[in-house]
């Protein structure tokens, strides 16, 4: 097969791995969305906004350390039932084939798999930030000229910075931080459209070829780190519950002190062990459930903005005929006036009665009133039908 589709075998599909890469910015989306709604009733989650890259990426380096230290997987690939594994390329005897060897996570690859999963990421996301800013800056200057500039490199700093000092030396540091702060912002501006090109390049090259079945590597951290990622067998999954026994029992003998000491670490320990446990699905089912209300309410709120649909009202009685005014046909599709059948037939809309358009015009113009009804009317009140009912 050129595409690897089902499940079979331990080799993830491409599926699963995109599935598991996109599962923290989703994550984080998420999350972001729930801390501002509920910021606009508790004022005090403004400053986690604020800080919003540095909240997530503690959150994520949490999870992930925890995830790889238990289960040799990142916290998103233990959710699909995958694992990391060392890989080995070994020749074989007759020298011209090479077999690949799996083995478990060494202490490095752990932590350099938290850089790559957590530290990585959030440079970017700053990088990403400060390019923004200085696009926005360059845009406004383009358009208004230079009057703000100042304005905004002071805004790189604290408040406490932007405060002019009374001391020329205070005004002279300030003035060479800024310049400098001005400088890296610009070359971050002129630098990273590249960075972020040749990453993005690089990863997409990395996922067609893993597509493709060139390369068992999803990306090129994975290959620098010398990691494959796997399925987890059952045997395995059996292993990390063992291992994960083994450590917190571990943990517990560490404990040091007298009894009752021991007794509230180890309280805390239990507590951080359940919501470690119980992290990836607490966090996907308060994501699911949050949605689900928001989906709720925000259906209810259309409900009740919705404009009301009321029936259409009846309508108005049949004007009565003068007893002065020209009697009806019997057969309704004919003319009143010429008693034939109605040619361009044309309605005097203050009585709603049809004449031919020649004879209702005529009429109309010469006695300034509706043939049958005798109700004033004018030329203008006469409208063409185009579907003769």
């Amino acid at each position: 097969m050129l595409f690897q589709v089902g499940g079979e075998g331990t080799r993830p599909t491409f599926f699963e791995m995109a599935a598991a890469q996109q599962l923290p910015a989703s994550l984080r989306a998420a999350l972001t969305y729930s801390l501002g709604v509920f910021a606009l009733r508790r004022s005090f989650l403004h400053k986690i906004l604020d800080y919003e890259d540095e909240f997530f990426a503690s959150l994520m380096l949490i999870l992930e350390g925890h995830s790889l230290r238990t289960t040799d997987a990142s916290f998103a690939e233990s959710l699909y039932g995958l694992r990391r594994k060392s890989v080995r390329l070994r020749l074989s005897k007759d020298s011209v084939s090479e077999e690949v060897q799996h083995s478990g996570l060494e202490k490095r690859q752990r932590i350099l798999s938290v850089v790559f999963l957590v530290v990585l990421p959030y440079f970017k996301s700053k990088l990403h930030a400060i390019y923004n800013k200085e696009r926005e800056a360059r845009l406004r200057e383009s358009l208004w000229g230079t009057e703000d500039q100042g304005f905004d490199e002071a805004d790189f700093f604290t408040g406490e910075e932007s405060i002019v000092s009374r001391d020329t030396s205070g005004n002279e540091e300030l003035s060479v931080r800024v310049q400098l702060a001005t400088k890296i912002k610009k070359f971050i501006a002129v630098c990273y459209p590249w960075i972020h090109a040749s990453s993005e390049g690089l990863s997409f090259t990395y996922q067609l070829l893993y597509l493709l079945d060139a390369t068992g590597f999803y990306s090129l951290g994975l290959q620098a780190l010398g990691i494959q990622v796997c399925r987890a067998t059952g045997q395995e999954l059996m292993d990390t519950s063992s291992r994960i026994s083994k450590i917190r029992n571990h943990e517990r003998e560490r404990l040091r002190g007298p009894p009752w000491l021991k007794t509230v670490q180890g309280a805390l320990l239990s507590c951080s062990y359940a919501v470690l446990d119980y992290a990836q699905t607490g966090l996907i089912a308060a994501v699911f459930i949050f949605k689900m209300m928001e989906w709720w309410y925000q259906s209810a709120e259309e409900r009740l903005s919705a404009p009301t649909v009321y029936p259409p009202p009846p309508p108005p009685p049949a004007p009565k005929m003068a007893q002065e005014g020209i009697p009806l046909p019997p057969d309704r599709s004919l003319c009143a006036l010429c008693l034939q059948k109605r040619a361009n037939p044309s309605v005097v809309t203050v009585s709603g009665f049809v004449f031919c358009y020649s004879c209702v015009f005529k009429y109309v113009s010469k006695y300034k009133r509706c043939p049958v009804t005798l109700i004033p009317a004018n030329v203008d009140q006469i409208r063409r039908l185009f579907h003769d009912t």
